[in-house]
């Protein structure tokens, strides 16, 4: 048995969600990690904030995560934690595009360590809207992939206390039906509509979520070469892939620094990608 499997195996794990993340999440972690992972009853994860923005997130996303695993495991007794929290956000590169960023977190008391997996996509259908009639909404609908990606209706984008929220929208009468309501209220008399992230509700997240599963699995399993502790992870990059032509430095990844979080060992791997040039459209100097 290795190091790995000896922390985790047949150990129970606590699965922080009410939002069914264990339909792409159980499998894996049980199936890679041979642990016994426990969806616990009644555990409100909607009190570290709601993507309605009725209830503010607690601090940053990795903050969000991990303050959720740690109150899971002091209301369970347990000792091992995975929680998940996810973000939306205009590209970076791309700022009229929206991603989605998809954080899954390991915690582990007994053994004192926390890994932390992560997926960044422009698979998502993040959106939303304000509409002054209900056929203005049922356009918006299906560009956001409804009925199979729920959607929200509420008063305002920023909700205020008292206001009228509907959501897990999946029917096209329960929309106009909110719609209708939430028109009628406002003063302005129109109604802001968006799409639902939670991840019951949205099957494009429930997928970067499952990516980001992985990417945590892989982490934990690649462990340090000189003291076999889990999460020997990348904690910095450096560019100057040489091009193949002028073989001038570019900007792309030449190599990664790994980091062990319990003896500080580290080691640089070069070419990570299994490319030793860099193609001269790249290139500052072949393609200025």
């Amino acid at each position: 048995m290795s190091q790995t499997e000896s922390w985790f195996k047949n150990r129970v794990c606590i699965l922080a969600t009410m939002h069914k993340k264990e339909q792409v999440m159980v499998r894996p972690l049980e199936a890679q990690l041979q642990m016994q992972v426990i969806i616990p009853q009644a555990f409100n994860t909607d009190s570290f904030g709601t993507f309605s923005r009725e209830i503010k997130r607690m601090g940053t996303q990795l903050e969000a995560a991990r303050l959720k695993a740690q109150q899971v495991l002091e209301v369970t007794g347990e000792s091992l934690a995975v929680t998940s929290e996810g973000s939306f956000f205009p590209h970076p590169i791309l700022p009229y595009c929206a991603c989605d960023r998809e954080l899954v977190l390991l915690l582990d008391k007994t053994n004192d360590i926390e890994i932390v997996g992560t997926e960044i996509s422009l698979e998502t259908n993040y959106s939303h809207t304000s509409v002054k009639t209900v056929s203005e909404a049922l356009a918006f609908a299906e560009k956001a992939g409804f009925p199979s990606h729920g959607l929200i209706v509420m008063e305002s984008p920023k909700p205020q206390k008292n206001e009228m929220i509907f959501k897990g929208i999946v029917t096209e009468e329960k929309l106009i039906n909110a719609v209708t309501k939430v028109m009628e209220s406002s003063p302005k008399k129109t109604a802001h509509v968006e799409t639902d992230m939670r991840a019951m509700y949205n099957p494009s997240r429930m997928k970067v979520i499952a990516q980001a599963t992985h990417n945590l699995i892989e982490k934990i399993l690649n462990t340090c070469p000189n003291c076999n502790w889990p999460g020997f992870d990348i904690i910095e990059t450096i560019p100057g892939l040489t091009c193949e032509i002028c073989h001038f430095p570019t900007d792309l990844i030449k190599s990664e620094i790994y980091q062990c979080k319990k003896c500080n060992f580290q080691q640089t791997k070069d070419f990570p990608n299994g490319v030793k040039f860099a193609d001269p459209t790249y290139c500052n100097y072949c393609n200025p």
